[in-house]
C-alpha cells in the first residue's frame, strides 16, 4: 500500500455497477484526470520530485538498440500457441537489459522490492512521458497479442477517417470473422457513424466494428499493410500483423515492449484517448423499415476502468484505458495507462500463468502501484524508442538543452544516476522533451462525464 501524499488524489470514486449502464452513465468517461480532486481514496506515495524533461537512461542503453530478429513466436507452443520459455536472447531494441530473460529492475535507495507472485510471461511498466521502463520481464519476447492489436489498429486508422462519416454494413464487410469472435453487434444493412464504430472497438472489443471499418479503409489486406507499416515506423520490431482484429493467427505475435509503444503513440491523439477512456455509451441498434431506431448501453471490458469484478468492485484510480484481450492462444493481455500526482505509467501484462480470475489485472494493479513508488527510486532497464523519422523533427529550446546533455554524457562528461545518455543521435531525449510523450499540453481524459 502507498502512504499518504503530499498532494490531493486523483480520480474518482464512480464506478459501473451490474446492471447500471443499462438507465444511466451513458458515455462515462474514465477516471483520470489532470489536476488534483476531492474525493478520496486510497492513499498512495507520489515519488519524491517531478521527472525532469529529459530523458534518464544509462550507459547501457548506448549499445545496439535496433537489433531485433525477423518477428516470430520465439520457441515451441505450449498446445495453446504460447511458447513455454523465453528465449535466451530477444531484442535489444530500448536497451541490452531488455535483450535479456526473466524481471528486470534496478533498484536505488527507498525502492520498494517488485511484487511478488507476478506471473505474466511477459510484463513492463514505463513513464509514459520519458519513456523511461521502470521495470520489465521478458519485454521481447514475441507471444499472441489477443486485442490489445487493436491499438495498432486504432493508431494506424482513427486519422484517416472522419468520425462524421457513415457508412452501410454490407455482407462483404463482414465476411472473414473467426469463430467466437468479440462483437458490438453491427449489424448488415444498417448504417454506422465512425465514431459509433470505434467505440464499438473500444469499448466492446468488437471485431465486427474493426471489420467495418477495415472494409472503410480499402479492406482487411490493405489494413493489415497499414498496420505492419505503421508498426516498423514506431520501431515496433516484435510485431507481425496477419488480422487487424487480434484474433489468433499463425504468426501473429508482438510483445510487452511493442504494445506500449502503440499506447504511447495511441495516446497521442485526442480521440483515441477520448475512446479508451469511456466507461459507457450507447450503441445504435439494427434499422428496420418503418421503426424507430433503438440503442443499446454497452460498457467497456477494461476492469481497471470500471471496477467490474475488482476488489470492492472500485476502478484503479487515475486509469484511462488503454486496451485489453484474450484469446485462446494469447491468453489474457492488459496496457493501461494511469496517472497520480501528474505522473503518467503505462504497463503492459501478457498471459499471466496464474490461473486466478482476473489475474492480468490485478498483476497490473500491482505493477502501477510499485511504478508510482519506485519511480526516482530505480534506474531505467532501458527506454521506449520514438518513431523513425522523429529526430527531425524541429523541437524547443528544452530538447535543445537535453541533447547537449545527451551528447556530453557520450563524450565521458556526464554522470551520475539522472543523467540523459545520446541513443541513436539523442533521439529519445528530443523526443522526450520535444513533444511526442502523453504530455501535459495533450492531457489525457478528465474525470468521469456524463454525456446526453
Amino acid at each position: 500500500m502507498r502512504s499518504a501524499s503530499g498532494t490531493g488524489p486523483i480520480g474518482s470514486s464512480a464506478r459501473v455497477r451490474p446492471g447500471e449502464a443499462a438507465t444511466r452513465g451513458y458515455g462515462r468517461r474514465g477516471t483520470f484526470t489532470d489536476v488534483p480532486t476531492t474525493t478520496s481514496h486510497p492513499p498512495r506515495l507520489a515519488a519524491a520530485g517531478r521527472y525532469g524533461a529529459a530523458l534518464a537512461a544509462t550507459a547501457s542503453l548506448l549499445l545496439p538498440l535496433m537489433t531485433a530478429a525477423p518477428a516470430h513466436a520465439d520457441n515451441p507452443a505450449d498446445g495453446k500457441g504460447a511458447p513455454k520459455v523465453p528465449p535466451a536472447q530477444m531484442s535489444t531494441v530500448g536497451g541490452e537489459l531488455l535483450g535479456k530473460p526473466g524481471p528486470q529492475v534496478r533498484r536505488g535507495p527507498g525502492a520498494p522490492q517488485l511484487p511478488k507472485d507476478l506471473s505474466g510471461r511477459s510484463w513492463l511498466v514505463a513513464d509514459a512521458e520519458s519513456g523511461e521502463i521502470l521495470a520489465a520481464n521478458n519485454a521481447h519476447w514475441r507471444l499472441p497479442p489477443a486485442s490489445t492489436l487493436k491499438m495498432l489498429f486504432a493508431d494506424t486508422v482513427l486519422p484517416k477517417l472522419p468520425r462524421d462519416q457513415t457508412h452501410k454494413v454490407v455482407p462483404s464487410d463482414l465476411a472473414g470473422m473467426g469463430a467466437g469472435s468479440s462483437a458490438v453487434g453491427v449489424k448488415e444493412g444498417s448504417s454506422y457513424s465512425v465514431h459509433d464504430l470505434w467505440l464499438g472497438v473500444f469499448l466492446r472489443s468488437g471485431n465486427d466494428a474493426v471489420r467495418v471499418l477495415s472494409a472503410m479503409n480499402g479492406g482487411v489486406p490493405r489494413t493489415v499493410k497499414d498496420m505492419q507499416a505503421h508498426a516498423e515506423d514506431l520501431q515496433a520490431k516484435d510485431t507481425h500483423v496477419v488480422t487487424p482484429d487480434g484474433y489468433d493467427a499463425d504468426g501473429q505475435v508482438s510483445s510487452a515492449y511493442d504494445l506500449t509503444l502503440f499506447a504511447r503513440s495511441g495516446l497521442q491523439k485526442a480521440d483515441f484517448r477520448e475512446y479508451c477512456a469511456t466507461v459507457s455509451a450507447k450503441f445504435p441498434g439494427e434499422e428496420k423499415p418503418g421503426k424507430k431506431r433503438d440503442s443499446f448501453a454497452i460498457v467497456n471490458t477494461n476492469r481497471l476502468l470500471t471496477g467490474e469484478g475488482m476488489p470492492k468492485g472500485e476502478p484503479y484510480k487515475g486509469m484511462a484505458g488503454v486496451k485489453n484481450g484474450s484469446t485462446t492462444n494469447a491468453g489474457n493481455t492488459f496496457t493501461g495507462v494511469a496517472q497520480h500526482d501528474g505522473r503518467k505509467l503505462l504497463v503492459t501484462v501478457m498471459n499471466p500463468e496464474t490461473a486466478e480470475p482476473h489475474r492480468v489485472y490485478t498483476e497490473a494493479r500491482e505493477l502501477l502501484d510499485w511504478g508510482f513508488e519506485a519511480a526516482g527510486h530505480v534506474q531505467p532497464v532501458g527506454v521506449l524508442v520514438p518513431p523513425r523519422g522523429a529526430a527531425d523533427k524541429p523541437g524547443d529550446g528544452r530538447a535543445d538543452q537535453a541533447t547537449q546533455h545527451a551528447q556530453a554524457s557520450v563524450a565521458g562528461s556526464g554522470g551520475g544516476m539522472w543523467t540523459a545518455v545520446g541513443i541513436a543521435g539523442a533521439a529519445l531525449v528530443v523526443l522526450a522533451v520535444g513533444g511526442f510523450v502523453v504530455h501535459r499540453r495533450h492531457p489525457l481524459p478528465d474525470r468521469v462525464r456524463r454525456r446526453g
